[in-house]
């Protein structure tokens, strides 16, 4: 495993890491929950990613479980939390000082951990003031209850505007943002955060690597039984791919599968390679709905070793969506 540091933060996250959104509670039991993580932290893996939105709570629940069926020392891994949504009260939702409280502990119930490694503002908020979450997030770092706090689909402005209001208060600044990041979802990672990598010093710990399962060739000729896409709950995600949008990425997928066999490997991982080249992602969330999965998607670290320049070139021929830097001035 190669470890990364998150940001210009101290600590190393695993280069791949697992997430728990989907597949805990809703694929996997508490069973195939334990085996899975137990798996991933053998081949190295030391960041286990959540949120309190991820299967109403239950995701967090079972991961609490398989943490205290396996009996990992507590410095030996890092788990996380997102913060947002929570319930359908108003005080169960956003990024108020009191939900934020009150999430961070229910989350430690949850997972059954004295405090979260790292603790995500799931979305910005803009009913409640910057410096209110702000503090809210500091606090819970003084108190030790959470040691590092960053954002998760915020733009770049509105994670420099933490940044000034920390500065100015004299408070904890984010460390790191979770966005999405893969071959057909770039702008943000590349471009969009592009100044924000040297200063402050900001960490990813990017999902959907895979782009919900498009970047495995799975929807290639249709949506198949059991795919995620197929699923009651996510509509939203088939609705994507049959947009405009959706559709150039489907034929590009169709091409990328055509390559990935060229070089003798699984799309999936050749996908996941890719993501791994970026030296501004910190940590790749992997998602698995098994062992089998989770294993192959491992490999990617090895595939990652073998990309080289021409494959690069041909990667990007097909993709041909590469971001323009922003102009500095």
């Amino acid at each position: 495993m190669e470890y990364r540091r998150l940001g210009k933060s101290g600590l190393k996250l695993s280069a791949l890491s697992l997430g728990s959104w989907v597949t805990f509670s809703n694929q996997l039991n508490l069973d195939a929950a334990t085996r899975c993580m137990q798996q991933a932290y053998d081949a190295g893996v030391n960041f286990f990613d959540n949120a309190e939105a991820y299967a109403a709570g239950e995701s967090e629940r079972l991961m609490g479980l398989a943490l205290k069926r396996l009996g990992w020392s507590r410095d030996t891994y890092c788990v996380s939390s997102k913060v947002y949504w929570g319930g359908e009260l108003p005080t169960q939702r956003g990024l108020s000082r009191k939900h934020v409280h009150d999430a961070c502990h229910a989350a430690l119930e949850r997972l059954r951990v004295d405090y979260l490694d790292l603790y995500f503002c799931h979305r910005p908020d803009l009913e409640t003031p910057i410096e209110e979450t702000v503090r809210a997030m500091h606090d819970l770092i003084a108190q030790g209850k959470v040691l590092y706090w960053g954002t998760s689909e915020w733009s770049a402005q509105q994670i420099q505007e933490a940044h000034t209001a920390a500065r100015e208060l004299r408070l904890t600044p984010p460390t790191m943002e979770q966005p999405q990041y893969n071959m057909v979802h770039r702008d943000r990672v590349e471009a969009e955060y592009h100044r924000l990598y040297d200063h402050p010093g900001l960490g990813t710990t990017i999902w959907s690597p895979l782009a919900s399962g498009v970047l495995t060739g799975k929807y290639n000729d249709g949506i198949p039984d059991g795919s995620r896409m197929s699923m009651p709950d996510f509509e939203w995600l088939r609705e994507r791919i049959e947009d405009e949008e959706g559709k150039k990425n489907l034929e590009r997928a169709r091409q990328l599968t055509v390559l990935a066999k060229e070089v003798g490997v699984p799309l999936a991982q050749l996908a996941i390679a890719w993501c791994l080249l970026n030296p501004n992602v910190s940590t790749v969330i992997l998602g698995a709905s098994n062992e089998k999965q989770l294993d192959q998607n491992l490999s990617a670290l090895e595939v990652a070793k073998s990309i080289d320049a021409d494959l690069e070139d041909k990667i990007e021929a097909i993709l041909d969506n590469k971001p323009k830097l922003p102009v500095q001035f």
